[in-house]
């Protein structure tokens, strides 16, 4: 390994090569982009039904599995998981109409984000789906729309917890926060006459997303359940829902491994018998990025080779318009390069020190920095793991009007 190489990816072996060609559910690489045009986005769908039947097998019964469409979008995926799932969580109108669509019931279906328009609560309201309250003056909009429709909104209140999760990618509760309602503004507000105004579920504790550590999940866990404990003084019956977030990671960037489910699996069957007060209660886990990120791939073909002062480039049709994450440029504080190989070319050939760009005019379009792949030609298929979540509702397609990159379900 030289001094400008990182350390390995954890193994993307998700996705078997057969005579040199990489296959996604049975299917070869070229047989499918023989049908499809690149850049493109596939994904697997026998590698999201794994996905989900790990989570069942290792969860207790009594977790209601969620799919948090954010994630992945796309209206054959969402269908997909609306069959294999207990439920949607979306983030707008414009999801919830996706996820009412896939023919999923809207009792099944919760609706968060900070800022709802009057139209967002006017189709909540109106569907009959769960509303998590960012703030009182949302909770007083829903009264007064929901009154004008002659109905009672469900809702529940998304609770900015007094806690943080350490080791996230991103952090969404502690602190001082945009979204929901601050832990200890709750008790006066479960004291509102509003609350007789709606048909209350109960609370929606959300701490963190992208975790790999299990201590810190189970850590979460535990003081999630407290709170709720303690919110729930104040009502004189258990709530009817508990959505206790998610948070559980994939690996992307070199040094980091799968998550192990067995600890935090077994954390949770614990929780559930020492909290005995929830035991008729729906008990929510709301997963996005989990269920789908490692099933997907973007794809791309290199145009061509380019040699610059000593540094090989491969330049493709493909670029950070299309995959925003994998570029560096969403979210990251240091650049680190997403799991990238050769589709056609075995994972056993020579190999070289390459950067892969795509045609942008912009350094910022870089998809691998000077990482170690099999030696490529124009024509060979570029992929980059873990693209199954984040990857092509979060990129910028538009920006210079470069040819929008397709989707498909395998």
């Amino acid at each position: 390994m030289t001094n400008r190489e990182k350390p390995i990816h954890a193994p993307m072996d998700q996705f078997p090569y057969t005579d040199g060609l990489l296959q996604i559910n049975g299917r070869s690489i070229r047989d499918i982009t023989e049908q499809i045009n690149t850049p493109c986005y596939l994904y697997d769908r026998s590698l999201i039904d794994t996905r989900v039947n790990e989570l069942r097998a290792a969860l207790p019964p009594a977790i209601h599995l969620h799919y948090a469409m954010k994630a992945n979008p796309m209206a054959q995926v969402v269908e997909y998981l609306g069959q294999r799932t207990d439920g949607i969580d979306v983030a707008s109108h414009g999801e919830l109409s996706v996820a009412l669509a896939s023919g999923i019931d809207a009792k099944d279906i919760s609706f968060a984000g900070p800022g709802k328009s009057q139209q967002d609560l006017l189709a909540a309201i109106t569907a009959g789906v769960i509303i998590n309250v960012e703030s009182e003056s949302e909770l007083s909009r829903i009264v007064k729309i929901s009154a004008a429709q002659d109905t009672l909104a469900r809702v529940a209140f998304r609770i900015n917890p007094d806690f943080e999760l350490k080791g996230s990618g991103m952090t969404m509760g502690g602190g001082a926060k945009p979204f929901g309602i601050d832990a200890e503004k709750i008790p006066e507000l479960l004291k509102s006459p509003l609350l007789a105004l709606v048909d209350f579920q109960g609370f929606h504790i959300f701490w963190g997303s992208q975790n790999l550590k299990p201590e810190l999940i189970i850590d979460a866990h535990n003081k999630t359940f407290a709170l709720a404990r303690r919110l729930c003084k104040e009502l004189s019956s258990p709530p009817k829902w508990l959505n206790i977030g998610g948070g559980l990671g994939v690996p992307y960037f070199p040094g980091e491994q799968r998550l192990d489910l067995t600890p935090i699996c077994a954390n949770l069957e614990q929780l559930l018998a020492q909290y005995q007060e929830f035991k008729n209660t729906e008990i929510v886990m709301e997963l996005g990025r989990y269920l789908v990120a490692e099933s997907g791939l973007y794809v791309c073909e290199v145009i061509e080779r380019k040699e610059s002062r000593g540094e090989t480039f491969l330049i493709t049709n493909g670029g950070l318009h299309h995959h925003l994450s994998a570029s560096g440029n969403f979210g990251q504080v240091i650049r680190k390069n997403y799991p990238v190989g050769i589709a056609t070319r075995p994972p056993d050939s020579d190999t070289e020190i390459v950067s892969v760009v795509g045609p942008l005019c912009t350094p910022l379009d870089l998809l691998a920095q000077k990482m170690r792949l099999p030696v490529s030609e124009p024509g060979d298929l570029v992929v980059i793991y873990q693209s199954g979540a984040y990857g092509f509702s979060a990129s910028p397609q538009q920006f210079l009007s470069h040819p929008l990159a397709e989707e498909q379900l395998i």
